[in-house]
């Protein structure tokens, strides 16, 4: 039983991770800039829907929005908007971060925005695909479900691969630590016989041995 909900939670946390990021709530406060990150491999579609809400405010607060790529290329910039969108393809592997701040005449205010922040398969039209593929119902489900397994798949490849890597980094930090440990211990071992050899040889001029 135990190893079934492993194996459940395992799979519920590929299915997440293919099917990308959701929706999340900023709350930034003024004169301050609050990002989001994630790690995104590359030839991967990523499309961000934001808004501002206006709830309890009289004013129109915007936002100026910053996102870039893991090199620091700019992939979206917007200033004094408080709704709009950002869609590209990613170029390189990394983590892709995108910054709000307050601007225009509203500094003052605590403004919460809406993030939509979707990446893969969650950015495909599937009513499109249906339309251009003339399928539905079952054999739509299923495409969909075809789709989330080779996501599903290509990250468990990523996952085998930093793994390797990590594995390969401990490996080389253990055989280093062991030869740093085999010099300290000969280190140790020099300086004792030298604090012997001296000791003997002081012991000799004061006639004691």
């Amino acid at each position: 039983m135990a190893r079934g909900g492993a194996w459940a939670a395992a799979a519920a946390v590929l299915w997440w991770m293919a099917a990308g990021a959701g929706a999340i709530w900023l709350e930034i406060q003024p004169s301050a800039t609050k990002c989001v990150s994630e790690e995104i491999q590359s030839n991967v579609v990523v499309i961000g829907d934001y808004s501002v809400l206006y709830e309890h405010h009289h004013a129109h607060p915007t936002v100026a929005v910053k996102v870039t790529s893991p090199f620091g290329d700019v992939m979206h910039k917007k200033e004094k908007v408080s709704m709009d969108q950002f869609a590209f393809t990613t170029a390189e592997a990394g983590n892709y971060l995108a910054c709000f701040s307050i601007d225009g005449e509203d500094r003052g205010l605590v403004v919460k925005l809406n993030l939509d922040w979707k990446i893969g398969i969650a950015t495909k039209d599937w009513e499109s695909v249906a339309k251009k593929e003339k399928i539905e119902g079952v054999e739509l489900e299923l495409m969909k479900l075809e789709t989330n397994v080779q996501a599903i798949h290509e990250n468990l490849l990523v996952l085998r691969s930093k793994e390797a890597n990590m594995s390969d980094v401990n490996e080389k930090t253990n055989a280093r630590i062991m030869w740093l440990s085999m010099m300290a211990l000969s280190v140790c071992i020099i300086v004792s016989v030298l604090q012997l050899w001296h000791l003997q040889e002081y012991f000799r001029k004061k006639k004691l041995i």
